[in-house]
């Protein structure tokens, strides 16, 4: 690996812009980067996405740093953004979400187990606000008017039964989803219902990902809504005056995190949200730090094209001003056979031999789903490029009704091998996504924000997951009607949690599903971040622990230190 001081001068970067953490990760000054580079031209910049994944996930991150190191072997300056991995999926079935084979990124110890300490901020963030909220709580109840003015407090009035915050920790942990906290006596707090979520889906993370800058982070975070009054009026940080306190837990993760693809080409590493039931996007400011210091800047958004990319597309360009040149649309042969007819994979258990056998059949029905993330892509102006993220059992009848038939939906198609061979596998790529970002496009919303939100809410169930409608849940109901007649959140944007195993928000469906509407059962309102978050089918904020976890193989060589067992 190179140190991160020769990343830096292969950057051009000053060394007071660099912040080590080590010999191989950093911390970016993003302030001074941003105003000395602030006048310089942008590079290109590549999104990458999926087709809807089997449970073990389609190779995005692998793809960027393939295409991030095939880029470099074309005398490309090419910088790569993700997401840094939650400890949840890291110690459960997903794995840390590094890339793979010669296509990861490195030192993968630092980068699976915390990093620099963003998600541990995060966490303290938004548990601060919780008890911050906790404690007014417990002492309105114990307090009169008058005791809480001696203490320099006014009431309140929250009402208990009507938290829309819980507590986060950065595992999956089932058992926490629901719990009843203040059990004890009148120094334990007030005994009322609440519970965990897990932490990326926290809205300090979506306002980590979406602040431009610390300003803008503090103003954000004073906007968070923890509960409402017993008159239905919303209870936020800057009423319970913690704003600023979760802002000082967060100043230093505002700053990106730099590492490096195996090829030694920068990898900016900032923010964690999941795609399923949160923003699923990198940071807006490593965005911009990447723009401003290469040729190509390769992003990637969480999960399918439906999910990560609608996000991308109608969340993180609108509040950046950014617009993407060109995106990649990333699918495995074993992925579309799922979508096709082939059995479903189930997480921790060996893939099925039937995967490992030659059925054209099952991928060009499969491809029906490819087709239509295509259309989703296009939709937004861009024309794509299909990566056909190949395996070892792939065959070429397979590979060739792939090109075919993304061929004749309009797309540029390319095989590549980085997995197996780095960035030599990925020169394929690497031509097609130049040739991609030098053709002219027209990027458009697929919404504008006059339109009302059940308006937009039905816009991307039917033209992005392809429902027939949209039905609400009584309570969710009311929410939005509410949420429409309030002027403050009416430029909110539109941030849905749903599964990422489906188009429709029924994870057993695969393929194209036809003849259902999208249910929507919750709405959560996230005014720092600015989005409401309409919940989608039983999708959770808790993610559960398997039966055969990642963490049952980690463990640490006595002798050297050394971290094995991840992957």
């Amino acid at each position: 690996m190179k140190t991160v001081y020769e990343l830096g001068d292969e950057l051009g970067l000053e060394r007071s812009e660099l912040l080590p953490h080590g010999h191989f990760v950093a911390k970016l000054n993003a302030r001074q980067i941003l105003d000395r580079l602030g006048g310089s031209p942008d590079g290109k910049y590549v999104n990458v996405t999926a087709i809807t994944p089997t449970p073990l996930g389609e190779g995005k991150s692998t793809t960027v740093m393939g295409l991030t190191q095939g880029l470099g072997r074309r005398g490309e300056r090419a910088i790569a953004a993700i997401r840094q991995p939650s400890g949840g999926p890291t110690m459960n079935i997903k794995g840390s979400a590094a890339g793979g084979g010669l296509a990861q990124c490195v030192p993968l110890g630092p980068f699976s187990l915390g990093l620099t300490g963003d998600i541990n901020a995060v966490m303290n963030a938004h548990n601060l606000a919780m008890v911050a909220l906790t404690a007014r709580l417990q002492h309105e109840f114990n307090y009169t008017d008058a005791q809480l003015a001696e203490r320099g407090l006014r009431r309140l009035d929250i009402d208990p039964r009507n938290v829309e915050m819980k507590w986060v920790m950065d595992f999956c942990a089932q058992a926490l989803r629901e719990t009843i906290i203040g059990l004890g006596g009148k120094s334990d707090g007030l005994m009322m219902r609440s519970g965990f979520a897990i932490a990326v889906s926290s809205e300090v993370m979506a306002i980590l990902a979406v602040a431009t800058d610390l300003k803008d982070m503090r103003e954000r975070m004073g906007r968070i809504v923890l509960a409402h009054d017993k008159q239905g009026q919303p209870v936020t940080a800057a009423d319970l005056e913690v704003a600023g306190a979760m802002t000082a837990w967060m100043v230093g993760a505002l700053d990106p995190n730099l590492m490096q693809t195996l090829e030694g080409q920068p990898v900016l590493v900032h923010a964690g949200p999941f795609a399923n039931i949160a923003l699923g996007q990198s940071s807006i400011i490593a965005d911009r730090i990447g723009l401003k210091l290469a040729d190509y800047h390769v992003t990637e958004s969480g999960f399918a094209a439906d999910i990560g990319f609608e996000k991308f597309w109608n969340l993180k360009c609108r509040y950046s001003g950014l617009r993407p040149n060109a995106a990649v649309l990333v699918a495995t042969i074993r992925a579309l056979k799922c979508h096709g007819g082939a059995p479903i994979p189930v997480p921790g258990k060996p893939i099925p031999d039937a995967y490992k056998e030659e059925n054209v059949a099952w991928v060009e029905k499969g491809c029906e789903n490819l087709v239509h993330h295509l259309g989703t892509i296009k939709r937004s102006g861009i024309r794509p490029v299909v990566c056909i993220n190949a395996f070892h059992s792939d065959t070429a009848n397979e590979i060739a009704a792939v090109r075919r038939i993304a061929d004749a939906a309009g797309a540029r198609v390319a095989l590549s091998r980085h997995w197996q061979l780095g960035g030599e596998g990925a020169l394929e790529l690497a031509d097609a996504v130049v040739d991609a970002c030098n053709e002219r496009s027209e990027f458009r919303f697929l919404y504008d924000m006059e339109t009302t939100f059940r308006r937009r809410i039905e816009l991307i169930a039917t033209e992005v997951y392809g429902a027939d409608g949209v039905e609400y849940a009584p309570d969710a109901l009311k929410a939005i009607k509410r949420m429409e007649e309030d002027p403050e959140l009416s430029s909110m944007g539109v941030c849905m949690a749903k599964t990422h195993l489906s188009l429709s928000d029924n994870p057993s469906l695969k393929g194209v599903p036809k003849g259902w509407k999208l249910f929507v059962r919750d709405i959560l309102t996230y005014r720092g971040a600015g989005f409401i978050v309409p919940v989608a089918g039983t999708i959770k904020l808790m993610p559960g622990t398997a039966s055969d976890p990642a963490y049952r193989r980690v463990d640490v060589d006595v002798e050297t230190g050394r971290v094995r067992g991840l992957f």
